[in-house]
């Protein structure tokens, strides 16, 4: 199969970009993200404060798009959560299902008639599958995860920490494409219940948990903290990384215990804004990273 050159994909990240959707790169022919991972990071550049995912990473800037597209065909990836959307993705079923088995754009349409709602209309891509994305502009203060399933079988939505692979992309079962370029319409009312989640009561001021060890790093530990309570809009993932990562050496000098850091790092996350889920993966990845780069002490 022949790939697009990296110019075509470059011109189509550009475009992507211009409508305000924030792209990295995946790798060529594929849906993976193609910049290093945590176990690599060099800690320099970006991640001079910790290592930064992708979603921390993707960018509108085009000289930075033009570097990274100048000489290899990759594909595009869109971060939905910076990017401010919320896609849905009409998933097929797969191969090994039973042929009755109904795909998403059949799940999604019966949802849409039990709701006494159109299908919505907007702008909406095909994928190499047969599947369908169908793009929402995400509500203004109100931050949405991924979801698999909850709406209906085979049907998952992407926001934040997810991001899907934009139209010019190519893979060796076929190209992402463009079915319906209406304008995007905001993510409609009704779908935005089913996928809005309880709201839990209002949490008070921050009250960190009883932590073990020395002064100086129970000190640092709720700076940090305070660090990421306070983390500005659409900052609050990337701030919790880096400062996770920036305590994580009193974790592996044996000052703190790491089940205490993470207790009161998903503190701060979850006071933050941020899922659950969202946190314990960050503080996680965070600390690995730390505690496999800390220095000895003495030459700290």
């Amino acid at each position: 199969m022949t790939h697009h050159a990296p110019s075509t994909l470059l011109s189509a990240a550009l475009q992507a970009a211009e409508r305000g959707w924030h792209v990295f790169p995946l790798r060529p022919a594929d849906k993976r993200p193609a910049l290093h991972g945590q176990s690599v990071c060099p800690l320099i550049g970006d991640c001079a404060g910790g290592h930064c995912k992708w979603e921390d990473r993707a960018t509108t800037d085009p000289d930075r798009i033009c570097r990274a597209w100048a000489d290899r065909p990759f594909n595009i990836g869109i971060a939905t959560g910076p990017s401010g959307l919320v896609v849905v993705d009409l998933d097929m079923f797969k191969q090994k299902s039973s042929t009755g088995t109904p795909c998403g754009v059949t799940t999604f349409g019966a949802l849409c008639e039990r709701a006494g709602q159109a299908v919505p209309t907007t702008y909406r891509t095909r994928t190499p599958s047969g599947g369908e994305h169908l793009y929402f502009t995400a509500r203004p203060g109100i931050r949405l995860g991924n979801t698999a399933g909850t709406l209906a079988p085979l049907v998952d939505t992407r926001a934040w920490g997810g991001y899907v692979v934009a139209a010019g992309s190519t893979t060796p079962s076929g190209p992402y494409e463009v079915t319906d370029p209406s304008p995007i319409v905001p993510l409609p009312d009704w779908l935005l219940s089913l996928l809005t989640p309880s709201r839990p009561a209002p949490a008070g001021p921050l009250v960190a948990p009883v932590v073990s060890g020395t002064r100086a790093a129970r000190a640092a530990l709720e700076r940090e903290c305070q660090q990421v309570v306070a983390a500005p809009e659409r900052k609050g993932n990337n701030t919790l990384n880096r400062c996770a990562f920036k305590v994580g050496r009193f974790v592996a000098w044996g000052d703190l215990a790491r089940h205490e850091v993470e207790a009161a790092f998903q503190g701060a996350g979850e006071a933050r804004g941020l899922t659950a889920a969202e946190c314990r993966a960050t503080i996680r990845s965070a600390l690995d990273s730390s505690i496999r780069t800390a220095r000895p002490r003495e030459t700290a």
